[in-house]
């Protein structure tokens, strides 16, 4: 093949081409090739256990755990007492000279290491009260039925058996007895616990028996202890369990109840037999059957037996106070299974815990037809003071949630029953493996369920600056490594993003759905690593994504790509366009530039990541008709591009005339005119938003000079507070989620000031400060826009873009910090003259946020107390 070394840059330096705009602030570049498309990513080659192309090898092997618990709920102590009884398989190639278990209620003795390492400030992982722990009260090796006692060393959650005779390889078993109890916390590191509602306790019961730890080709034995961020690693197996509790409690678990005859009377077996042919649903146990005779047997106790085939964990919950519905699961197959919730008289309603049976079906059957069959008989809903955990057939949702909020956290536990339940891999060690992949599905599944009831759809753009935070932790970590406030972004949404930009921006949604159900397949209740997973989605997709494997989970590199020039054809925009964008920071992804020209015409131009592979700048000639309005970067913000900013550029000049002042003075006309707006001496303003599925408050007051108090709360959680800020001239009192905020220094509480003021560009000529006009147009979500930049007496620096057209402010910021980042809409008359925006897009605790205003009134008189 001949080589010809003509290019496109040729013909620029010949001149054929003139500039006709360009971005001049542009930092230098980060980019560097070489270490985006390394050719060294993968570690190793494949081998006799782990394919090179993602699948189990011809020898894949894993070990096998079969448990038999017998356990009795003691309502009065609160404790779990009983025996676990394992039939643990060898079917590695190693003989073991002894073994590893789990026996994570250490995690809440004082003394543990998971309370040693929790942050003083607190946190969901910190202890609220302490037990015992796992009180061991005999081991055993049962040999030709009998039961002798084996050398054992317990290490905070990890227990140690000794053996008298190694275990062989190849498939041999061993009998493992163990006597134990254990306390119930009232609160489990939010993953277990109990709490005590009107009609008595509810409680959620998990990592309550002594089990096997992983032991795998990859590391042998994975004993990393149990200390509250990280979650597990389990063998699969079959559970046999028994649970005797009080008659009066209603006892729901994993798997199938098997003596349903025997612990439940015939009216609420009728009743659960209507509910397995009805996808509508059901009522089992309402409000009056708390107190009916015939709602459960008349005996002291009851032995309730459940079996789970093929599973990693097995978790239950028992309570008195339980009501309970159900409704049938179709599943692809033909075959059915039962959604079914259980949930105190306090969540009961349509906007809370009544419609949770409906939640789990519609996840459980989307789940089901479009990743991989749900393998369990039935998926049960519990409501406590858990606020969201996951377990195999059975997940412990907050009893206060409701709405949005009650199906984001039912999607979301229910999608860890493909991960990690189905597929097997390591929480302890990547996170991410199961939290953003769940959260991926999440994504997909609510964007159809019930019509898009609760989508929202994303805006990675906003998401970014704390998503790619200087001190952002790269997905590959461990979670206990993890910052608490980053873990979210780390194990949840980068992952998650990740994902959803292969799906839609890499490969396309029939590509990568392909690979992603064969990564499913072929590692279902087995145990892949992080290198399967990209070996298998390259293979079956037929892509080498060693690049984005590499860029997106193993580092923090940054996605900036910004729009550099437009340049046209011999100075005539009629014969075509060249535009350069340039790569800024160190990721690469690809490039969708929206084009709009002054004639009316629009264009897309979609470019792959490989664009990249040459260096940083790019040309690509765009076919024009006239001249070039603007080109803007991501138009839809699919991407989390650090620096939106220089994502656009105009094409055409500033025109003659304008100043800062005139710009300013230009928006100050548009809502009303300066005396009318120095007449309004207080406001209040009233609006709603939705984030992560939650319904939102907002009030702001506003009163001159210098006050300002904002509420934000959350309805469904019994009116919490979310925020509270409160300004008074030059003071700040700030609390988030109930505590005690501090701004780090003056100039964060310089742009916080900056931030809530009512009408700020009423200040903008007062001694002291300095506007500055930026010399070229700027592109604000397709409109062109003049940014004044304003410094106050402080020094604080905020960035003001007017609409050039309207003269209305579209956005405001300031680089200090990102939660002061604004943007406006719609724009009405408050019954003064004066227009206010009436739809926002702002953030709480850095969470983007789009608030629609419900009311405003001014002039009401607001006293000075409520700003103390």
């Amino acid at each position: 093949m001949k080589f010809f070394k003509i290019s496109l840059s040729l013909f620029l330096c010949a001149g054929i081409f003139t500039v006709q705009a360009q971005n001049t602030d542009q930092a230098p570049s980060k980019y560097d090739q070489h270490k985006v498309f390394t050719p060294l990513f993968y570690p190793a080659n494949g081998n006799e256990f782990r394919e090179a192309s993602g699948t189990p090898g011809p020898k894949y092997w894993q070990n096998r755990a079969d448990y038999k618990l017998n356990v009795t709920l003691d309502t009065a102590k609160h404790q779990v007492s009983g025996t676990t009884q394992i039939t643990y398989t060898n079917n590695s190639p190693d003989p073991l000279a002894f073994l590893w278990l789990q026996v994570e209620q250490n995690i809440y003795r004082e003394d543990s290491r998971g309370e040693a390492t929790s942050p003083v400030e607190g946190g969901r992982f910190n202890n609220k009260t302490f037990t015992d722990g796992d009180q061991i009260k005999g081991v055993y090796v049962i040999k030709n039925g009998k039961a002798e006692k084996v050398d054992y060393v317990i290490t905070d959650t990890r227990m140690q058996i000794k053996l008298n005779d190694t275990l062989r390889s190849g498939g041999s078993k061993i009998e493992i007895k163990i006597d134990y109890a254990f306390d119930v916390p009232e609160y489990g590191t939010d993953r277990m616990g109990r709490k005590l509602y009107k009609n008595g306790w509810v409680y959620e019961i998990a990592q309550w028996y002594p089990r096997m730890e992983v032991y795998d080709d990859v590391t042998g034995w994975n004993v990393i202890p149990y200390m509250g961020a990280s979650e597990f690693y389990l063998e699969y197996g079959n559970f046999d369990y028994t649970i005797t509790a009080p008659a009066s409690l209603v006892v729901v678990g994993s798997g199938e109840l098997l003596n349903p005859a025997e612990v439940l009377t015939p009216k609420i077996i009728n009743r659960l037999a209507v509910a397995k042919g009805s996808d509508k649903t059901v009522m089992i146990k309402d409000s009056v059957d708390l107190t009916s005779k015939d709602s459960y047997p008349a005996k002291a106790s009851l032995t309730w037996h459940f079996f789970c085939k093929n599973s990693r964990d097995v978790s239950w919950a028992a309570s008195k106070a339980f009501l309970w519905d159900a409704a049938r699961i179709n599943l692809p197959s033909g075959k059915k299974a039962l959604a079914q919730s259980v949930y105190p008289i306090e969540s009961k309603g349509e906007n809370a815990w009544s419609r949770s049976t409906e939640y789990v079906k519609g996840a459980i059957e989307l789940y089901s037809n479009e990743w991989y069959e749900y393998t369990y008989p039935v998926a049960t809903n519990v409501a406590g003071t858990v606020g969201g955990m996951e377990y195999p057939g059975i997940v412990f949702c907050s009893s206060e949630s409701q709405t949005g909020g009650l199906w984001e956290v039912t999607n979301h536990e229910f999608g860890h029953n493909w991960f990690p339940m189905i597929v097997g891999s390591n929480e302890r060690k990547y996170a991410w493996m199961d939290e953003g992949f769940n959260t991926f599905i999440n994504k997909v599944d609510t964007k159809v369920f019930n019509k898009g009831e609760y989508f929202e759809p994303q805006d990675a753009q906003k998401q970014a600056p704390d998503m790619f935070s200087p001190d952002a932790d790269a997905i590959m970590n461990t979670p206990d490594v993890i910052q608490p406030n980053f873990l979210g972004y780390a194990a949840y949404e980068k992952p998650a993003l990740g994902l959803t930009i292969l799906r839609e921006q890499v490969l396309g949604e029939q590509r990568f759905d392909y690979a992603f159900r064969t990564y499913i397949k072929r590692w279902a209740f087995k145990h892949p690593t992080p290198w399967d997973f990209f070996h298998s989605m390259d293979n079956a997709a037929g892509e080498d994504l060693s690049w984005f494997w590499n860029e997106w989970f193993l580092t923090t590199w940054k996605l900036d790509q910004s729009v550099k020039s437009i340049d046209y054809v011999e100075n005539d925009p009629s014969k075509g366009s060249l535009i350069t964008i340039e790569n800024q920071e160190g990721m690469a992804l690809p490039v969708t530039i929206f084009v709009q020209e002054d004639n009316g015409k629009t264009g897309t131009v979609k470019l792959p990541a490989e664009i990249w592979q040459r260096g940083g700048t790019w040309t690509f000639v765009y076919k024009s008709t006239s001249k070039i309005t603007y080109a803007t970067i991501d138009p839809d913000h699919v991407l989390p591009d650090v620096n939106p900013e220089n994502n656009s550029l105009a094409g055409t000049p500033m025109p003659k005339g304008i100043t800062a002042a005139t710009v300013v003075k230009a928006y100050l006309d548009a809502i009303g005119g300066e005396d009318r707006i120095k007449d309004i001496k207080d406001l209040t303003t009233n609006s709603e938003g939705v984030i992560q599925g939650f319904h939102i408050i907002r009030v702001n007051k506003y009163k001159t000079p210098g006050k300002f108090l904002q509420d934000v709360t959350v309805p469904s959680f019994n009116n919490f507070n979310a925020a509270h800020i409160v300004i008074n001239g030059d003071s700040v009192s700030l609390q988030l989620n109930g505590r005690k905020s501090q701004l780090s220094g003056k100039t964060e509480k310089g742009a916080v000031l900056a931030r809530y003021k009512l009408f700020p560009e009423l200040d903008f000529n007062k001694p002291g400060y300095t506007m500055q006009l930026d010399s070229s147009i700027k592109v604000i979500n397709g409109q062109l826009a003049y940014l004044v930049t304003v410094t106050a007496p402080d020094g604080i620096k905020v960035k003001y873009y007017y609409d050039q057209k309207t003269g209305l402010k579209l956005k405001q910021y300031t680089d200090v910090v990102n939660s002061t980042r604004m943007e406006f809409k719609d724009y009405r008359d408050i019954n003064t003259g004066v227009k206010i925006p009436f739809d926002e897009t702002s953030s709480i605790n850095g969470e983007p946020i789009d608030y629609k205003l419900s009311g405003a009134t001014a002039n009401t008189g607001l006293g000075d107390d409520i700003f103390k």
